[in-house]
């Protein structure tokens, strides 16, 4: 009686942004049409694929280092025949592939964002071992009209990408170089992978782009705004998110929704990078601080439970103390609920990277503290204002700690109670009886 083969295994490893989860998350649903099993066990693994991001620093530096440990299980399997395939994907095999082919030879595949579709066919040349796969190309199709249906949600929340790419090109982003232009998914192939997530459970959606609220479908013509209003239509959705937003991109229309769909989470992701003007047009964001205020004073016209969260870059080319204290001023007025700051640094390619005025390390690493200070207190406070509430909570899971569950309030807080399996995927109301800065604790009422 012949055995038959024993099915090839799969395991990816997902570094930086929600985008690249969601990459993660689509590339393994055309791996299990191939018969691939997903394992999370790296050492027996028959395709091991690291899909990088560029925006975090040093991101290079982390790949070699992850390639350098897995290279010995490259070379401890000569009875799997062709042995393990390496892969290296996303923005940092966009923005590098040729110096990762040439460092590191043992990869058998390096591809960037746009050709995870083209997997099997980058496969079974690479099982031919005539030489490193390397496809970095812009393809002219859609790579979202190729993809299999997807499988469904992992857990209560799930991820949605409907646009990609980015035409701002602030001067320090790698994005439109990895990511190419604004492309937008249309509304029929959105809601249609809505539905099959919310059959597999998903009672929270947070639709994904570069810039999100840039999105507008390419035959009726219709954005965002109409998009949530049709998704908030489906009865077993409870909640939606999306992120990330340009300032620029945030219409009326949009403004408006925030304040007329209930499930429209009053939590928005909405980056900043510097209150100081000069700052901002080095940058080329294409807009001023005012603007970015008086946005945010609409939005919390419409809804004024709305909490915001924000990305800070301090110590971009020539910032001055100044420029600095505008930062700060900004972020004082805004108050957000959480926010992500970083350090400025250099990114091969963009044009902030050949700019004079270079700040020094030390000077990045004190701004950097105090602006940290201070967001933090913001997001400690706000925690602390919650104490005594009642806040729904949508569950997603059991907690690490023995007889509580664990879930997310509106504002993205995590919230823990007394609970068990049975709650995950409810939204149960809960008194706050602890507030910390990065968590909450509370009782079902």
């Amino acid at each position: 009686m012949n055995t038959p083969p024993k099915a090839k295994t799969f395991l990816i490893k997902t570094w930086g942004c929600q985008m690249n989860v969601y990459d993660s998350a689509r590339m393994a649903d055309v791996l299990t049409v191939m018969g691939y099993v997903q394992t999370d066990d790296l050492l027996t693994a028959d395709l091991v694929i690291f899909n990088t991001c560029h925006i975090r620093e040093k991101a290079s530096v982390k790949l070699f280092s992850e390639l350098g440990r897995l290279h010995k299980v490259h070379r401890a399997r000569p009875d799997q025949g062709a042995g393990a395939l390496i892969a290296v994907a996303g923005c940092v095999a966009q923005a590098g592939g040729e110096e990762i082919a040439t460092r590191v030879p043992y990869v058998d595949m390096i591809f960037g964002p746009q050709t995870y579709h083209l997997l099997p066919e980058m496969i079974t040349r690479a099982l031919r071992k005539k030489g490193v796969v390397l496809n970095t190309d812009f393809p002219p199709e859609p790579k979202f009209d190729f993809l299999p249906q997807a499988h469904g949600a992992t857990g209560v929340s799930a991820f949605l990408a409907i646009q990609e790419g980015c035409d701002q090109f602030c001067s320090y982003c790698v994005v439109p170089y990895t990511r190419g232009m604004e492309y937008s998914r249309s509304f029929a192939s959105i809601l249609q992978e809505a539905d099959t997530l919310i059959a597999g459970g998903a009672k929270e959606l947070t639709l994904l782009g570069q810039n999100v609220n840039a999105y507008r479908d390419g035959q009726t013509g219709q954005g965002l705004a109409e998009l949530l209003a049709r998704l908030a239509e489906r009865p077993e959705l409870l909640r939606l998110r999306y992120m990330t937003s340009h300032p620029l991109s945030m219409d009326d229309e949009l403004i408006e929704a925030h304040g007329a769909i209930p499930k429209l989470m009053p939590f928005l992701h909405l980056p900043i990078q510097s209150g100081s003007d000069k700052i901002l047009e080095a940058m080329n964001r294409k807009h001023k601080a005012e603007v970015y205020l008086r946005v945010v004073e609409k939005l919390r016209a419409a809804r004024p439970d709305l909490a915001l969260s924000s990305d800070f870059i301090v110590g971009f080319p020539g910032e001055t103390e100044e420029d600095f204290e505008a930062t700060m001023q900004l972020a004082r007025e805004v108050t957000y609920a959480q926010a992500f700051s970083f350090k400025y640094s250099r990114r091969p390619g963009t044009p902030a990277a050949a700019m004079k005025n270079q700040i020094p390390e030390e000077v990045k690493e004190e701004r950097l503290a105090q602006l940290q200070a201070l967001l933090r207190d913001q997001q400690t406070a706000f925690n602390m204002a919650c104490a005594g509430q009642s806040l729904p909570v949508l569950f997603d899971g059991l907690s690490d700690r023995a007889g509580f569950v664990f879930g997310r309030t509106p504002y993205l807080q995590a919230a823990r109670a007394p609970g068990g399996a049975e709650l995950i995927g409810q939204v149960r109301n809960v008194k706050i009886t602890h507030a910390a800065p990065n968590s909450l604790d509370g009782i079902l009422e």
